[in-house]
C-alpha cells in the first residue's frame, strides 16, 4: 500500500502537467487570441511611450511600463478564460471533461497556468521595449518584482472571465469583456493617471482590479501614492475568491 500512494501522486502530477501543457499550447496556437493578447499592449506601450513622449522622458516610460504591463496582464486573464470556457461550455467540451479520468480541479489549474504563462510574456516583452527602446533602466530586484506582480496579477482577472464564461454565450462574451476591459482600463488609470481624469472618476478607480494591480505595479517602479501595499493585496485577492466562488457555483449548478 506505501508502495502505491507514490506513484498514484506522480500519476496525478503528471496528469495536472499534461493539462496545464496541452492548455497553454492550445493558447498559443490561437492566433485569434495569442496575438492581439501580447500585441495590443506593446503597441500602445511604443505609441504612448516612445512615438509620442517626445521630451524622451525616461520616467514616462517608466510609468507606462507599469500600467500598460497591467493593462495587457488584466486582458490576458479576462479573454484567456471568459472566451474559451464560454465556447467550450457551447460545445459541450465541459461536460466531457467531467467524465473523463482526470484529476478534480485540472482543467481550472491548467487555465489559471495559460494565464499566468501569457502575463508572464507580456511582462518580459514589455521589459524588453522598455530596457532596448524607451531607455527605461530598473535595478534586478524591481524588473523581478515587476514580473512577479504581473504574474500573480492575473488572477483576479482570471476569475472574473471565468465567471463571466460561465454566464454568457461564445458570441456575447467577447462583447462583455471588451465592455468590461477596455473602460475598467482607462478608469483605473492604466492610460493615463488618475490626476487627469475627473475628481469623482479619479475617486471611484478603487471599484476596479485593475487599479490596484496598476498601484502594486507602480510602486515596483518607483511611482508610490502612499497606500499600503496590503490593501491593493487584499482587494485583489477578495475579487479573485469572490469570482472564483461566483464561477464554481454557476458550474455546479450547470451540471
Amino acid at each position: 500500500m506505501a508502495a502505491v500512494l507514490p506513484t498514484l501522486h506522480r500519476a496525478a502530477l503528471r496528469s495536472y502537467l499534461l493539462e496545464a501543457r496541452c492548455e497553454c499550447l492550445r493558447m498559443l496556437r490561437d492566433p485569434g487570441f495569442c496575438i492581439p493578447v501580447t500585441a495590443f499592449p506593446l503597441m500602445f506601450y511604443v505609441l504612448f511611450a516612445v512615438v509620442l513622449n517626445r521630451q524622451h522622458s525616461a520616467a514616462t516610460a517608466q510609468y507606462l511600463l507599469a500600467t500598460y504591463g497591467a493593462f495587457g496582464v488584466a486582458g490576458a486573464g479576462l479573454f484567456g478564460f471568459g472566451v474559451t470556457i464560454a465556447l467550450d461550455r457551447e460545445r459541450g467540451f465541459l461536460r466531457l471533461k467531467r467524465v473523463l479520468p482526470t484529476p478534480p480541479g485540472a482543467m481550472l489549474l491548467a487555465r489559471m497556468a495559460m494565464a499566468m504563462l501569457f502575463a508572464a510574456l507580456i511582462s518580459l516583452l514589455m521589459a524588453l521595449l522598455a530596457a532596448l527602446v524607451a531607455g527605461v533602466s530598473l535595478a534586478p530586484l524591481q524588473w523581478l518584482a515587476l514580473l512577479a506582480v504581473n504574474v500573480t496579477g492575473v488572477l483576479p482577472f482570471a476569475a472574473i472571465g471565468l465567471y463571466v464564461g460561465t454566464r454568457m454565450s461564445g458570441s456575447a462574451a467577447p462583447a462583455l469583456l471588451n465592455g468590461l476591459y477596455l473602460p475598467m482600463s482607462f478608469l483605473s488609470g492604466l492610460w493615463l493617471p488618475l490626476t487627469m481624469l475627473p475628481p469623482l472618476l479619479a475617486k471611484l478607480a478603487v471599484v476596479w482590479p485593475a487599479y490596484h494591480l496598476g498601484q502594486l505595479a507602480l510602486k515596483v517602479v518607483g511611482f508610490d501614492a502612499g497606500q499600503p501595499v496590503w490593501l491593493h493585496l487584499l482587494a485583489l485577492a477578495g475579487f479573485t475568491a469572490a469570482f472564483f466562488a461566483l464561477a464554481q457555483r454557476r458550474l455546479a449548478l450547470a451540471e
